[in-house]
């Protein structure tokens, strides 16, 4: 049974607060109720599953507000199959709490309904990364694992989640959390028989031409397409390159490999500049499934 109920922070500014709006949205952006806008890749047509989804091990999906990049987070989750249990990374962009920082006890509220934490897997987790703490502080009024849930309670009704916010780069801490995540996942799933999805919340390059970070943010892709976490940190931190989820994607790149994954497939990119017309000073955003 939850403790606590962490309540939305940013509904109303970056998806609507309303929740037959937030509905529509999503709908919209995952094509539930429509064709496709257009940009989905027309020789990706495996899957691993009857439903024509694909059974991913993780994922990199953005966290803007969703007229930015709502249609790049929904054409991944058109794409992937949705499991109970999802374990969702983000970076700290308050800069408040503890530098690793989970909620166990915590369940979270949208204009859709409450998801649950999954306490259980989150102590084990806990007991096996103990530099993983529990905190409410990084989470209160971090955006960026917020605009996913309603993407994935749409798909998911019996949705549980692992909310982890990482405020650090330490690339060696981080792929220990990797590491610890991959045993915590495996002997999961092994006992229970049910998949786990392992989402990376992150933007791409921030406030630059758009052509300056189109060319930066497909170094960073070009990395995580070959699954290759230090190559990713070594190009992100060299290159100057703002991706505010480098930790998060390091860390499902490092589980996920761990876990059997053998491909990335990048669906959509786009930037802020392509809905506000502005080039001068864009948000890049990349979704990108790992299976």
């Amino acid at each position: 049974m939850t403790s606590a109920l962490r309540t939305p922070a940013v509904a109303g500014r970056f998806y609507p607060s309303r929740t037959s709006e937030l509905l529509h949205d999503v709908r919209q952006y995952t094509s539930l109720d429509g064709d496709r806008d257009g940009d989905r890749d027309s020789d990706r047509n495996s899957a691993d599953s009857a439903s024509g989804r694909i059974g991913a091990i993780g994922c990199v999906v953005p966290h803007a507000g969703y007229m930015y990049s709502g249609g790049v987070a929904g054409a991944v989750y058109a794409e992937i199959e949705i499991p109970e249990r999802c374990i969702i990374l983000c970076p700290n962009h308050t800069g408040k709490g503890v530098p690793l920082s989970i909620m166990a006890d915590t369940a979270w509220q949208t204009p859709l309904g409450t998801v649950a934490a999954d306490a259980e897997m989150s102590r084990r987790l806990i007991e096996r990364f103990p530099a993983l703490q529990e905190d409410s502080a990084a989470h209160c009024s971090e955006h960026a694992i917020e605009v996913q849930l309603p993407f994935l309670q749409v798909r998911q009704p019996e949705l549980k989640i692992v909310p982890i916010a990482l405020g650090m780069r330490d690339f060696e801490v981080l792929r220990g959390l990797g590491e610890a995540l991959a045993d915590v996942v495996g002997a999961s799933e092994k006992n229970t028989a049910m998949k786990i999805l392992i989402v990376a919340s992150s933007d791409m390059n921030h406030y630059e031409a758009d052509s300056i970070t189109r060319f930066k943010d497909h170094k960073a892709i070009a990395r995580v397409l070959a699954m290759d976490a230090r190559g990713l940190w070594e190009v992100v931190i060299g290159e100057g390159i703002s991706m505010c989820g480098l930790g998060p994607t390091i860390v499902m790149l490092t589980a996920a490999k761990i876990l059997g994954a053998t491909s990335a497939t990048l669906v959509k990119y786009a930037t802020s500049g392509d809905v506000s017309g502005d080039y001068e000073a864009v948000v890049g955003y990349a979704g990108i499934i790992v299976a």
